[in-house]
């Protein structure tokens, strides 16, 4: 049995519209892009608690996190599924398994977004076809791509993970920014500078860019007590 051929489009009784209503704020999809330890997790993450702190509705997708399930390499799927499954679905970081890695994580971000959540993601994504891709799924304003440009000296100098070093010694092969390449963005919606501003302050241009745009309005919303600031790279999941 041929796949496309028996799928068919089932429409939901609760609309997204109505689900929005419910939260009182539009869904979206804000994809940070940049290189490895160039701040993307921390920003997202402190971006989610001061969304959460105003009651809006968010969720993080992380690269390192989604690559321990949905995304998960051969050697983690082994053990519980076997080498042939193993081998077939694993992802990896080849090109084309980078290809594959967005384009899931693409289509999740998609199904929070129509549920009225802010999708949060942090990728490095290097290929700018791919995160087009992901682009022409959604609709026109729900994609907000934005480049975290931070020097790549600065992302060496942090290396949370130890990856630079490892890649510098060979280590590690393919690895963006060293060996392989980083496309950036050719016409962000947003840029942040996370070698010059606290997460803080860019989690705060990027709330001002969703009030801007009418995604939510933090009007009439009382920030709860507790949020607390975070040091660019003290996150390793970048």
């Amino acid at each position: 049995m041929v796949n496309d051929t028996n799928v068919y489009w089932h429409e939901h009784q609760v609309s997204r519209p109505a689900r929005e209503t419910l939260n009182g704020h539009k869904g979206c999809v804000i994809w940070f892009t940049g290189l490895s330890g160039s701040g993307k997790s921390t920003i997202a993450n402190t971006l989610d608690h001061k969304l959460n702190q105003y009651g809006i509705h968010s969720a993080v997708l992380d690269g390192d996190n989604v690559r321990h399930g949905l995304n998960a390499g051969s050697g983690m799927l082994k053990a519980t599924h076997g080498e042939e499954f193993a081998q077939r679905f694993g992802l990896g970081f080849s090109a084309i398994d980078r290809e594959e890695n967005i384009r899931r994580i693409g289509s999740v971000a998609h199904l929070f977004s129509q549920a009225g959540i802010i999708a949060l993601t942090a990728f490095i994504s290097p290929y700018r076809i791919d995160r087009d891709r992901v682009r022409s799924t959604l609709e026109a304003g729900e994609f907000i791509e934005i480049f975290v440009d931070t020097p790549i000296e600065i992302c060496e100098a942090r290396d949370p993970k130890g990856l630079y070093k490892k890649a510098r010694a060979g280590e590690i092969k393919g690895f963006t920014g060293i060996d392989d390449p980083y496309e950036a963005p050719v016409s962000p919606e947003l840029v942040l500078l996370a070698g010059e501003k606290t997460p803080e302050n860019l989690a705060d241009e990027v709330m001002a860019y969703l009030e801007l745009k009418g995604i939510c309005t933090l009007a009439g919303r009382t920030e709860a007590p507790g949020a607390g600031s975070v040091a660019i790279g003290s996150n390793p999941g970048n």
